[in-house]
């Protein structure tokens, strides 16, 4: 008896475990498609400052502030100072562009695409719908005689 009841609940518990799981699963599926939705449709630059091969500065939403050696430096040459044409700094820019089109269109699909997805659509409908006559097949046929009531007998009712 206390066995049965054990199992009870514990197949109970197994199943409430079981039920919250799957509410969790659904919603951290819901929010990771609506993050890759997101990331996949939003655009951003990256502005990045070198100073010869290293990495200075760089910014996600503004100008990069320069190290201030970008400017036409003398050459280090003492004999015939002349001003050098290349700067050892240099800017670069990373940009991503996002996606804009999330809708696509039912002129863009082929004819045969049109043709399945209007035939798919059309089935999946008139899979749900129910039927006009409600046919019973076991109306002539009479209950069985009950010799004994077999609950009572068993002593197994239902509360």
């Amino acid at each position: 008896m206390v066995k049965g009841m054990l199992n009870r609940e514990l197949n109970s518990l197994i199943l409430i475990s079981l039920l919250l799981m799957k509410a969790l699963f659904y919603k951290i599926m819901s929010v990771t498609m609506a993050m890759v939705v997101l990331v996949t449709t939003m655009s951003f630059s990256i502005d990045m400052h070198y100073c010869g091969e290293t990495l200075v500065d760089f910014s996600f939403v503004e100008q990069v502030k320069t190290c201030g050696m970008e400017k036409n430096r003398t050459a280090s040459n003492c004999k015939a100072p002349t001003l050098s044409k290349e700067s050892c700094c240099s800017d670069k820019q990373f940009v991503q562009q996002g996606q804009d089109n999330l809708k696509i269109s039912f002129d863009s699909l082929s004819f045969e695409q049109q043709t399945f997805l209007t035939a798919f659509t059309y089935s999946y409908i008139n899979l749900f719908e129910g039927t006009e006559t409600k046919e019973v097949p076991f109306i002539a046929y009479p209950p069985p005689f009950i010799e004994r009531d077999v609950q009572v007998l068993h002593q197994t009712f239902l509360i």
